[in-house]
């Protein structure tokens, strides 16, 4: 059913109207907001750092990563989904064609579903299509020069094996060791984590873009005190989710730095967005375009942090992560930093 705004609504929003006080709280939020960001994102990021070549720091990570899953899940289900849903059901928008015709929140939710699982499937492809070629040695079942017929024809060496019968001044060739298929495999997780951390960056981002420009947009004080509040909160359990992974694929520090940067930064660059497009414009943040905007622009988010949720974080870890399976305590401790994280998210919902 439509939203439709009724008298009373209208009479104390109407009275929140002050762009004064407004423009203040957007400056304090700005500097609270980053600060928060920079502490949720960088938490887990040096604490993986800390545990490092400790006996638990693996345990330490998936715990992280766990509680990370909870808080992108609940993210994208309890926060980005029932938003965009809001904006493309209210009375301005629902009233006109198409959008009273058909449920387009769960559509461009859909989209962003499948648009994740085309870019995590396109990228592996490349990956494995990349291993199997070998790119010159070390990749799929290659070979490498070892030595000459001087060497011996014979030998072991981790776990597989060297047969030679060559001639004098011939090259012996070596298959793949068993010990190079598992640093192989290694490699490919590590690269599939890099990839869902980055494709979950860019969901987030859109996410938090969105949150900027229509907090930057509103001059409704009202709503912006408790906003302020509840995003601070809201970056850090964010930020502690996004950070979790970025922990785990193992980036350089450039690019660990870089990403933690950019989410930190993006929330305040949308809220200065907001407050000049609205300077400039006078665009007014509940509009018919506007709320179409952020309707489908968070439809689309959610449903790529719904796929890297279930996908790339929870079904990895509690069904494909020797880890975890093998070990009863580790998995009742994963699923509970899974709860602890959805339940932390889901409790902000009723601020923001």
């Amino acid at each position: 059913m439509p939203k439709c705004v009724v008298a009373a609504d209208v009479a104390r929003a109407l009275a929140c109207r002050d762009s004064g006080a407004a423009e203040h709280l957007k400056w304090i939020s700005i500097v609270v907001i980053f600060i928060t960001s920079v502490i949720g994102i960088s938490s887990p990021v040096l604490l993986a750092r800390y545990f490092q070549g400790k006996p638990l720091y693996d345990k330490a990570v998936l715990l992280i990563k766990c509680f990370a899953a909870g808080v992108i899940l609940s993210t994208s289900l309890v926060h980005v989904l029932p938003d965009a849903f809001d904006a493309l059901s209210d009375c301005q928008v629902a009233s006109q064609h198409p959008w009273k015709d058909y449920p387009f929140s769960g559509l461009v939710t859909l989209i962003g579903a499948l648009t994740a699982l085309l870019v995590d499937i396109t990228a592996m492809s490349h990956v494995e299509h990349g291993q199997g070629h070998g790119h010159g040695h070390g990749h799929g079942e290659s070979y490498v020069p070892v030595g000459t017929h001087d060497q011996e024809n014979e030998k072991k060496l981790c776990g597989g094996e060297l047969r030679s019968e060559s001639g004098p001044g011939e090259m012996v060739v070596q298959v793949v060791s068993e010990q190079e298929r598992v640093d192989q495999e290694v490699m490919k997780l590590k690269l599939k984590q890099r990839l869902v951390s980055q494709v979950l960056e860019i969901g987030i981002i859109f996410h938090s873009v969105i949150i900027g420009v229509t907090m930057g947009m509103s001059q409704n004080q009202c709503t912006i005190k408790p906003l302020v509040a509840a995003l601070a909160f809201h970056q850090i359990f964010e930020g502690m989710g996004l950070g979790g992974c970025i922990a785990q694929a193992g980036f350089s520090f450039g690019t660990t730095a870089y990403m933690c940067f950019m989410f930190s930064v993006t929330t305040p660059m949308g809220i200065v967005l907001g407050m000049i497009l609205f300077s400039v414009t006078g665009y007014d943040d509940s509009s018919p375009k506007a709320l179409i905007m952020e309707g489908l622009l968070g439809s689309f988010s959610s449903g790529i942090l719904i796929y890297m949720g279930l996908v790339d974080l929870i079904a990895v870890d509690f069904f494909h992560n020797k880890m975890i399976t093998s070990n009863l305590w580790l998995k009742k401790a994963s699923y509970i930093a899974l709860i602890l994280g959805s339940t932390s998210m889901s409790i902000l919902a009723l601020w923001a």
